[in-house]
């Protein structure tokens, strides 16, 4: 008996220094950057602490809530009619977990659907609502968690501020002198100016916003990237890796930034934001072996998409002889909604 306690005791730190290297290989942290509070919070969106009770999405409004999610559910299903969606398992929990992470420690006051697109540009868009899309091109680019978890986080802050259908609200208070009946048409405003940068049908309204709502998805996206546990200065660096490819013009892959590039005055008032309002931290989330793990697979299977949609002959569908007509007499006379299958939002 005593051998075995002599025996358990030995074994004990040798267990606790593998168990301690297994961890550090799941994830990686490191020392608080430059980041420490050096004044108090001027008001409730400069409070970390009230992040989820507060409200951020200050001005005039004709949307409710329940208007933006519907019209957000419309623009999904158009994105994802015209987008190739990755449906690998792996791939989408593990974007859907890092951004519910995100909106958990945020101040949505919508639960959010996240999907994965295969598209090589530099991208994420997050629609009125909650709809949130991140391109492949943004993984493979971003070198750690923190790095994609901080553009996930600006994209997040667009819609807990309302940013969209603010922005809507205004231009359709610009036209109603111009153009009053214009709203009251079939497609309204929608109808104006559609993106077609990643050859999506979503009107510009929703993915180039002010600079001022920018600067202000900046400072909130900050915020839920420190609460989320991340390393705050992760948005920095890889807005700089951004800011400096562009002036190389070596990737036509940062298509996404042109319409609100991280300039070096952009970068500066997160940076300067950082050191006035989050508290300082011993040690931040920077990476995670799982980050690396997908990224690979991620870059897998993209390439052996590619290569199937390159091959000559690859087998093709074929429909039987019909007149492709589907009879839709039965069932309900109404419309029907878009299917609600979206997540519930938790804090």
């Amino acid at each position: 008996m005593n051998r075995l306690i002599a025996l358990l005791l030995l074994c004990t730190p040798l267990l606790s220094a593998q168990a301690d290297k297994a961890a550090k290989a799941e994830t990686s942290s490191g020392p608080a950057p430059v980041v420490e509070q050096t004044r108090d919070a001027k008001n409730d969106k400069e409070d970390v602490d009230k992040i989820g009770d507060r409200d951020v999405d200050g001005g005039v409004n004709f949307y409710s809530i329940e208007k933006e999610i519907r019209l957000g559910q419309q623009l999904a299903a158009d994105v994802e009619r015209n987008a190739k969606v990755i449906d690998d398992p792996v791939i989408s929990e593990y974007v859907n977990r890092v951004g519910q992470n995100l909106v958990r420690n945020s101040d949505a006051q919508v639960p959010f659907t996240i999907k994965v697109i295969d598209d090589d540009a530099v991208n994420a868009f997050a629609l009125p609502g909650g709809f949130f899309f991140v391109n492949s091109g943004l993984i493979k680019l971003a070198e750690t968690e923190s790095e994609l978890a901080g553009v996930m986080a600006h994209e997040i802050a667009h819609v807990t501020a309302r940013h969209g259908t603010r922005q809507a609200t205004k231009g359709q208070i610009a036209n109603y002198a111009s153009i009053p009946l214009a709203i009251f048409l079939p497609g309204g405003w929608l109808g104006y100016g559609v993106y077609q940068g990643v050859q999506l049908a979503v009107p510009l309204t929703f993915l180039r916003f002010s600079r001022g709502y920018e600067k202000d998805a900046d400072f909130l996206g900050m915020q839920y990237l420190y609460k989320a546990g991340y390393d705050p200065t992760s948005m920095i660096t890889f807005f700089e890796r951004i800011q400096a490819q562009q002036k190389r013009k070596k990737s036509a892959a940062v298509k996404m930034f042109s319409s609100h590039p991280p300039t070096g005055k952009r970068i500066k008032l997160i940076q300067e934001s950082m050191g006035e309002i989050l508290p300082a931290r011993p040690q931040y989330t920077v990476n995670t072996s799982e980050f690396q793990d997908v990224r690979d697979r991620l870059t897998k299977l993209t390439r052996r998409m590619r290569n199937a949609e390159q091959d000559p002959n690859k087998p093709t569908l074929r429909r039987s002889p019909g007149d492709g007509t589907i009879d839709v007499s039965e069932g309900d006379d109404e419309q029907d909604e878009p299917a609600n299958d979206r997540p519930t939002l938790k804090r």
